[in-house]
């Protein structure tokens, strides 16, 4: 397994930086349209660890739902067992298909899972055996939604997705005029990224992220990406004031994606 650790630089911005930021979310969050729906999507999930163990009671303190990208080939009935423990019995999670191997394929270009340089039988085997490896594994609690590894995948996943049984996909906002998806199969996005940010200043950093959050609520929808391996106390902090905004905004509509 392959994961980046790498931390973005706004999250070792100063605290008044981190201040001002979580001040401007706070706003955004408590000025939205009443009615506006916010899910968040946590992406890599599959091996215990201290930071995993922190989001699920970050999100458990204020009641609010996580979807759990879970890449099939990492998880074990083992550490399935440690992560149930720790979600324990709250009705918040939403355990769902994250891949196979999170393995780019692709020779060229950007990294794709499930792109054009594979065939047809290449990826309809990997759909499936992720798809029966969680089942097996997570029982009742696997969501039949759909998140590819980069959030990218190539015109023929779709139907395949769809023939599978999936529910609904997660990409990035803007992937369905790339790649359109078969109508019974709904694309709910995300669009806003809280850890794999490249901008080397942290200040400006911040500055797009909360651009994020509020251009995400012009459009009714925030649907926020988190990774919690690159997360360290001052992205904690700051995830733990987003929380606290959206639980403190009742016109906020908290979005599941496997109860559309």
């Amino acid at each position: 397994m392959i994961v980046k650790t790498i931390l973005s630089p706004c999250w070792l911005a100063s605290q008044a930086q981190i201040t001002s930021a979580v001040d401007r979310v706070a706003a955004t969050l408590g000025n939205a349209t009443p009615g506006t729906a916010i899910f968040f999507r946590a992406d890599d999930i599959g091996v215990p660890g201290d930071n995993m163990r922190r989001m699920l009671d970050t999100f458990r303190s204020h009641n609010i739902p996580l979807h759990l990208a879970v890449t099939p080939a990492w998880l074990t009935p083992a550490r399935w067992d440690v992560l149930r423990q720790w979600a324990d019995t709250d009705d918040l999670w939403c355990w769902h298909q994250h891949g196979w191997q999170h393995k780019n394929h692709q020779r060229s270009g950007k990294k794709g899972e499930f792109g054009t340089d594979r065939s047809d039988a290449a990826l309809r085997a990997d759909l499936s055996k992720g798809r029966d490896r969680l089942a097996a594994i997570m029982g009742a609690e696997f969501a039949p939604v759909f998140t590819p590894p980069w959030n990218r995948f190539d015109l023929r996943v779709g139907p395949l997705l769809a023939e599978l049984g999936f529910a609904a996909v997660s990409r990035s906002a803007g992937a369905d005029k790339k790649v359109p998806l078969p109508p019974e199969l709904p694309d709910i996005p995300v669009n806003v990224d809280l850890h794999t940010r490249n901008e080397p200043d942290p200040g400006d950093g911040l500055d797009r992220l909360a651009e994020e959050f509020e251009t995400a609520a012009r459009t009714g929808r925030i649907g926020v990406m988190l990774h919690h391996q690159r997360m360290n106390d001052a992205a904690f902090v700051f995830l733990e004031a987003c929380l606290k905004g959206v639980a403190a905004a009742s016109g906020l509509k908290k979005l599941r994606l496997d109860r559309p």
